[in-house]
């Protein structure tokens, strides 16, 4: 079994904590988008779509997309779970890790994309809908804000995938786009330092 993974990639980091959480070890082979191995031949031939994070079994399958590869490991290590516990909790994971892909993840991979100048050359970029996803980035951020009022955790009472996605994308915005969680968001702010203070957080 190996994990391809992508240097600081968003999607890549969600499995790492994940299998950080899980008290797994997988060996990992690094690219990163300055050689853009990832986009050879040999690499193509496992996934066509020249995406990352990409798992291979033992026995030659291939399991691209963070969440199916995080849905693997769930399946085989149920322990802790993180895709919740009851057909009520798993449904409410599911609907929560959406929300966090796109009212969250999303906007911050399109303000990077479309506004950074990591990305000048390497692909078009419309800063008009970069600066518009940024407004509705900020925005999210308020709501969940809300949301997390009265609960540690997005979603359920325990960290959970959804955690994880929010987490990857704020750490995103937070650094590459220096858009941190603003002062006044309280609730949002104590979720931040405790999924942040977390072991799986540095994976």
């Amino acid at each position: 079994m190996k994990l391809y993974s992508l240097k600081n990639g968003v999607n890549p980091r969600r499995v790492r904590i994940f299998l950080a959480e899980k008290r797994v070890t997988v060996p990992i082979e690094e690219f990163d988008m300055e050689t853009a191995g990832h986009r050879a031949p040999a690499f193509l031939a496992k996934n066509p779509l020249g995406t990352l994070p990409v798992l291979e079994l033992d026995d030659g399958t291939m399991i691209s997309e963070s969440v199916a590869i995080c849905r693997y490991f769930e399946e085989t290590i149920p322990e802790p779970p993180l895709f919740g516990r009851s057909t009520l909790e798993r449904a409410q994971v599911e609907m929560w890790n959406r929300r966090m892909e796109l009212e969250i993840l999303l906007p911050t991979i399109d303000v990077f994309v479309h506004t950074h100048p990591f990305w000048a050359g390497k692909r078009p970029q419309v800063a008009a809908w970069g600066e518009q996803r940024r407004a509705q980035l900020v925005s999210r951020m308020r709501w969940l804000d809300g949301e997390l009022k009265d609960r540690a955790f997005v979603g359920i009472d325990r960290y959970n995938i959804a955690d994880i996605t929010a987490q990857v994308a704020l750490l995103t915005a937070r650094g590459a786009l220096k858009l941190p969680i603003p002062d006044d968001h309280k609730n949002l702010a104590r979720w931040w330092n405790a999924v942040s203070s977390r072991p799986s957080a540095r994976a």
